[in-house]
């Protein structure tokens, strides 16, 4: 019986994988192969791009402007995270139920809240930076709430998971004891779930760096903005060395958030020895306040402001017009704007697939070698010394392509190829490509060596290690990490098409630039509905994996 399920099983997943490979070569199709898809200009331009990498503009003036720009990044992603986590952890709490006294009140709390925090995740933050910017004009505010609603969403919905998956006993031993509902919270859910919940706390602080880079679209200095001033000067050295200072940031705080989780779960603190712990949360107390000083008073963010008659007007005045309340044929009404929309919306989801295929496909070729237990030799039985090299480099080219923003990416790729879905899915590709790499790679450093030995010892290359010791183990995982990312590209690429890479997202710029209310209307709706179909999809197909 146990034979007739593993022999099922693995059908299933050669069946998902052949069907992904498929969709896969269906969005290659979308894209006209053929030397016209570079600019007549295109290759030049692509040699002084990356001919820049190596000869980054490094000048002391450029050095302390990129300093203030980086604190401006890490600023705005401070306070939008913090505005998240507060609209988090009340959400969270009410989406995982555990404050409801009976199970009825627990379905409808855990049904309400989870349906509004994917929502908020659902959207993408530029999206909620355009539509705030259009509502409540151009103010700080618009770029730290459009950051804090989709953060807030998927900080929810994970604390909620998070709650939801801790230990049962102790919380039984408070109940036994006579401990009420706030003091379950208190003494026992937040304690078990301290760890988890900092940690990604942590990561999506990473995240919201890269997000704050690129609000550089409505306004935003920082990173973002200095390197769009760079592109359109064609100052390609200068464009790098912003870069630089971006990843700088986000590797400091993916090393910070590192050693911060294994001090926590260690737990293991003396008193005449350096506590990391409690300089961690002194750290990002002094970080919190200052961020939130300079929006105040470098920016000059007027909080109050916001509650003017004239910012109520105009809020009400484009609530109006994205409902079509003064519109005789509005285009969600409109046949003729459906078809359009819902062609975007095709184009969209083949731009998409090509992302994460291009992503998966450089993955699979970079992620052996990019493996700790191949560098050290330990999964191969072969020590070579430029192992660790090609680890070293595969590393950082990791590191560097997840710290640049996609839409950073699609900015410099745009200067190389002609508009259309190809730029856009490449520069998704890229940004992508460096989280599945980490990602994967890991999953091989956690595997059991001894069978992947086994073809080392008989002579095997490391091709044939990687397809028939290293993949049909670690598939399964892969399989759901390539869903996954498959799913978050597919909420981006309507972003990418704000520089010209095609799909919704190129549409949605025109529409906010023609102030078209309706058409925007009608394209966050298809958006939703893509979204929503690949979280069905998604779900599905992890499923299938299982």
């Amino acid at each position: 019986m146990n034979n007739l399920k593993s022999t099922i099983d693995y059908h299933k997943k050669g069946i998902l994988t052949a069907l992904l490979v498929l969709i896969f070569i269906w969005s290659l199709f979308s894209v006209t192969w053929s030397k016209d898809l570079i600019h007549a200009g295109g290759k030049a331009t692509m040699m002084q791009i990356f001919n820049s990498i190596l000869h980054p503009k490094v000048t002391p003036e450029l050095i302390k402007l990129g300093f203030i720009s980086t604190w401006r990044t890490l600023a705005y992603a401070v306070t939008g995270m913090t505005l998240a986590f507060i609209i988090a952890f009340v959400f969270g709490i009410l989406a995982s139920g555990i404050m409801a006294e009976r199970d009825a009140s627990r379905k409808v709390s855990k049904s309400i809240f989870r349906g509004l925090l994917g929502f908020m995740r659902a959207i993408h933050e530029l999206v909620w930076a355009w539509l705030f910017v259009a509502a409540i004009g151009l103010t700080p505010f618009a770029a730290i709430f459009a950051l804090a609603i989709p953060y807030g969403g998927t900080l929810g919905r994970i604390y909620a998971d998070i709650l939801n998956d801790v230990a049962k006993e102790p919380i039984r031993a408070l109940k036994a004891s006579g401990a009420t509902k706030l003091q379950l919270l208190i003494y026992g859910y937040l304690p078990l779930a301290k760890v988890d919940m900092i940690s990604y706390t942590m990561y999506r602080l990473e995240c919201a760096v890269r997000s704050s880079t690129i609000m550089s679209f409505v306004g935003l200095g920082g990173l973002g903005f200095q390197i769009q001033l760079s592109l359109q000067d064609l100052n390609y050295n200068e464009v790098w060395t912003f870069m630089f200072f971006l990843t700088a940031l986000v590797v400091l705080i993916d090393l910070w958030s590192n050693v911060l989780r294994n001090k926590l779960i260690s737990n293991k603190e003396y008193k005449k020895k350096f506590n990391f712990n409690k300089f961690s949360l002194l750290l990002a107390v002094v970080i919190i306040i200052g961020s939130w000083v300079f929006i105040f008073v470098a920016d000059k963010a007027d909080f109050f402001g916001l509650f003017t008659e004239k910012n109520y007007m105009y809020t009400k005045k484009f609530i109006n017009g994205l409902l079509g309340a003064q519109e005789a044929n509005p285009a969600f009404l409109n046949s003729e704007s459906w078809a359009k929309a819902l062609k975007l919306t095709y184009d969209t989801l083949q731009m998409s697939v090509m992302a994460i295929g291009f992503a998966t496909v450089a993955m699979l070729l970079t992620v052996l070698p990019a493996a700790r237990n191949v560098a050290d030799g330990s999964l191969t039985l072969s020590k070579k010394w430029y192992k660790w090299l090609s680890f070293g480099v595969i590393r950082f080219v990791y590191i560097f392509s997840r710290s640049v923003p996609e839409l950073v990416w699609a900015m410099i790729i745009v200067f190389i190829f002609k508009p259309g879905i190809l730029p856009g899915a490449i520069a998704l590709a890229i940004h992508n490509f460096g989280i599945i790499g980490k990602l994967c790679a890991e999953v091989i450093e956690d595997l059991d060596l001894r069978p992947i030995r086994n073809i080392a010892s008989s002579g095997g290359t490391s091709s044939q290690m990687l397809f028939y010791g290293v993949i049909p183990t670690v598939m399964p995982k892969f399989i759901t990490y390539i869903l996954y990312r498959g799913e978050v590209i597919l909420r981006t690429t309507i972003v990418v098409g704000f520089v010209g890479a095609g799909g919704l997202g190129q549409q949605f710029k025109l529409s906010m630039s023609y102030f078209k209310y309706t058409e925007i209307t009608l394209l966050l709706i298809c958006y939703l509905l893509l979204v929503v179909l690949a979280d069905l999809l998604s779900e599905g197909s992890r499923k299938l994996s299982e």
